[in-house]
């Protein structure tokens, strides 16, 4: 299925390649940078935990269900993941979800690349008719990076789920859900291409 068949998207700043095994040392050593896992508000493997977390990740795409990627910098070196998750070919809507970086890398060109290559995939290549991002509501970095893509909100999904990390206690997640639909697209692509072109302070 061309949803979930392994692709390889390559920019100037990230290249988005299919997760591996061989992969993992390199992650590793990302969620270590800020210490990642302990955000109570996200889901980020532990540095023990992301053997399981890639394979999980593997297993959800021979499902059906997930296209997973390793992030990688202009160096090659591994610095995060990020997928097509929820995948509904039938309708041709993806989420962009499961995502993050190391510290070293966020507020970066990466993310804002990360984004225009699977957002071009998703519409140009998969011929989506909406693509979806989902973040909790209190993370607000979150969803400051996904409003300056020119996502909108659809809605907010109150009690949705339950937080799982230990520091959150059982606590129940209000999710907000943005998207962005095909006649949206290139409007997006211009303002990305923006983005990545404009001079950084």
């Amino acid at each position: 299925m061309p949803f979930t068949q392994d692709t390889t998207l390559r920019g100037q700043h990230a290249s988005l390649v299919p997760l591996t095994a061989a992969h993992h040392d390199d992650l590793v050593e990302a969620v270590r940078d800020g210490e990642l896992w302990k955000l109570w508000y996200t889901a980020i493997p532990t540095p023990e935990g992301m053997a399981a977390e890639i394979q999980r990740r593997l297993g959800l795409q021979q499902a059906g269900s997930m296209l997973p990627f390793a992030v990688l910098n202009a160096s090659g070196k591994a610095v995060g993941m990020t997928t097509y998750m929820n995948i509904d070919a039938a309708n041709r809507r993806v989420e962009i979800g499961s995502t993050w970086y190391r510290t070293a890398v966020q507020r970066s060109p990466l993310n804002t690349e990360c984004k225009r290559l699977l957002l071009t995939h998703a519409f140009e290549t998969l011929d989506c008719i909406a693509v979806e991002f989902r973040t909790h509501f209190f993370n607000h970095q979150s969803r400051r990076g996904i409003e300056r893509l020119g996502a909108k909100l659809d809605g907010v999904l109150r009690s949705h789920q339950i937080n799982r990390h230990p520091d959150a206690h059982g606590a129940l997640r209000d999710t907000c859900v943005y998207s962005i639909l095909a006649h949206e697209w290139p409007s997006v692509r211009a303002h990305l291409d923006f983005q990545l072109t404009r001079p950084r302070a």
